[in-house]
């Protein structure tokens, strides 16, 4: 059920784009990545997310340039984007890497980047468009100064490091809040991307919410049903009424 804040969003007309369906590929078998990019490329996927992490600003250690390189390819083929979030320090550094490996967007987190503008700028220079982020915990008011710079934002709901994790309920009032914030700047074609738990039985809260493009990645990669099942399900549920 929504809440009373999502609801009152949900009814004042608010004119979503149409939902996209990014599947990220943290979850996948990495042992067949291309075979299952192509086949969530096939089944519909409108991206294909990139989980980057460094083992110092989240707990993980995960891919670089090279695999958005190898699966570039295969994405261009179809025209699909790639979609790299960025959950490492110092972005800056790895910028240019992962444009030439041919990432679409690269997102990167408030918390990390001391000179945000700087840093979007820098993304746009590379010819790739600029996405920002922030973990469950911190406040929508460090986006405000930079909000018309971006062409992404992501809310991140579940703390990042790990896939297989549950959606934090609170991440709804958020997402509703800043899409408030996005209409009222006259930005509403500034992406609003949803990352955490999204499953088909939250998916249509989540867009109601606001948000228009929805990251997967267990509830795409597993072992319960086929990569097209498990992208048909996900958009089938993004389209019900919560």
């Amino acid at each position: 059920m929504m809440n009373g804040l999502v609801l009152q969003a949900f009814r004042t007309g608010v004119k979503f784009m149409q939902v996209k369906i990014a599947p990220s590929i943290l979850s996948s078998n990495f042992a067949r990545i291309g075979e299952q990019v192509q086949a969530a490329i096939e089944a519909g996927a409108d991206y294909i997310h990139v989980d980057v992490m460094d083992g110092h600003f989240v707990p993980n250690l995960t891919i670089g340039p090279p695999i958005v390189a190898a699966i570039h390819p295969i994405a261009q083929a179809a025209g699909i984007p790639l979609d790299v979030h960025l959950m490492i320090e110092k972005p800056e550094r790895l910028i240019p890497a992962f444009a030439e490996a041919g990432a679409s967007h690269l997102t990167v987190h408030v918390e990390t980047c001391p000179h945000l503008h700087r840093t979007i700028q820098h993304i746009h220079e590379q010819g790739v468009k600029a996405g920002v982020t922030l973990n469950p915990a911190t406040p929508l008011v460090t986006l405000e100064e930079i909000l018309s710079d971006v062409d992404l934002v992501l809310v991140m709901s579940v703390n990042p490091g790990f896939g297989g994790q549950e959606y934090i309920p609170a991440s709804t009032d958020k997402i509703a809040r800043l899409r408030r914030m996005l209409d009222q700047r006259g930005l509403a074609h500034v992406e609003l991307e949803v990352d955490g738990g999204i499953k088909p039985d939250n998916a249509a809260e989540v867009v109601g919410a606001g948000a228009n493009v929805l990251v997967a990645g267990s509830a795409i990669f597993n072992p319960h049903g086929s990569i097209a099942e498990n992208i048909a399900a996900l958009r089938a549920g993004a389209s019900r009424e919560a």
